[in-house]
């Protein structure tokens, strides 16, 4: 039996992260998980299988182990560690992490011998407008115009930009996986699930003008590991579920979780305009806003992608987004007590 290969994961301890790790670990492999913060695996027989690593991306401090160290003998690396937020005032360090973060790590990866890094993105990235057709694929141009405003997409554009163009300058197999936002059982940090957990609450009132597509977390991991294996050096492949209106989504959402959908639906500039006035409004006050200005914008617009290039490429299937509804509702009503 052949020896397991030598591969590192940063940001295994994420919600894409954990069901990579997992992947791999099924597989047989022993993956090298670098992570600053605290572990827990999904499942308690992964943990035995993984070398666990303390290090950053970002910068090597006293208390932890250099970068060059954490790449010792690897042969390939999921590089999936990422800074979520909507708070525009995160945009430096979501920079940091996601730009200077990715020079350092290629660069510590070329030095160390890798041959292929997989880059975690964001559909984000291409697959977002301001009308629902044409739906957009992978020859799609960056959405700078439409993201500017919201920090975490564009400091993703930046990253896949730099992990592109220094993978080639330095000789080393870029692929980039871009997923839709990720639903699914695991979400700890609440990082992609957030506005389902709003809904179970009863925090999501009226009905956006956008629309919505969503990939399980699990179905992205597995691409992901196909994207190590199959993907072609220089491309991108978007991982997508359902294109659905919000009002779609929001009822479907409602049927599974057995509650009323909002049904009033806020036109645009009065989103937009109001969303801005209160959030103004308690800023003045010192107070935190009930109203998330960009969250606001955000679900005004279409998310929508065509994901043909990773099922003809890399064998990538979308299960039934009724089950990943389904479970990402057990999960959010059990780790959550709603």
């Amino acid at each position: 039996m052949s020896e397991p290969r030598k591969i590192l994961v940063t940001g295994g301890s994420g919600f894409l992260g954990h069901h990579v790790v997992r992947d791999l670990v099924l597989r047989g492999e022993q993956p090298r998980v670098l992570v600053r913060g605290t572990y827990e695996p999904l499942l308690d027989r992964v943990a035995s299988s993984i070398e666990l690593v303390r290090g950053d991306v970002v910068e090597d401090a006293p208390d932890l182990v250099p970068l060059a160290r954490a790449l010792e003998g690897v042969e390939q690396v999921y590089h999936l560690a990422g800074f979520v937020s909507r708070d525009p005032g995160a945009t430096g360090a979501m920079m940091r992490v996601h730009v200077e973060g990715t020079k350092r790590l290629l660069a510590a990866a070329k030095h160390a011998g890798v041959k292929r890094v997989v880059v975690a993105s964001s559909s984000g990235t291409i697959a977002v407008s301001r009308e629902p057709d044409p739906i957009p694929d992978e020859e799609a141009g960056y959405a700078t115009a439409i993201v500017a405003a919201w920090p975490y997409y564009l400091s993703k554009i930046y990253q896949e930009k730099i992990a592109f163009s220094l993978g080639e300058e330095l000789g080393l197999e870029v692929v980039v996986v871009n997923p839709s936002i990720l639903f699914g059982p695991g979400d700890r940090r609440g990082s992609s699930t957030g506005d389902v957990l709003k809904f179970l609450r009863g925090e999501v009132p009226v009905v956006p003008s956008g629309g919505i597509n969503f990939v399980d977390a699990r179905d992205a991991a597995s691409a992901t590991l196909e994207a190590m294996d199959r993907g072609r050096p220089g491309q991108r492949y978007l991982l997508g579920g359902p294109n659905w209106t919000m009002r779609e989504f929001l009822g479907r959402l409602g049927r599974v979780a057995k509650l009323p959908a909002p049904f009033l639906k806020l036109p645009d500039r009065w989103a937009r305009t109001g969303a801005s006035l209160v959030e103004h409004l308690y800023k003045q006050l010192d107070r935190a806003s009930p109203v998330d200005r960009v969250s606001v914008e955000m679900s005004q617009v279409y998310w929508y992608c065509d994901s043909r290039k990773a099922e003809d490429e890399l064998g990538f299937e979308a299960r039934d987004p009724t089950e990943t509804l389904d479970e990402t509702v057990r999960w959010l009503r059990r780790h959550h007590r709603i």
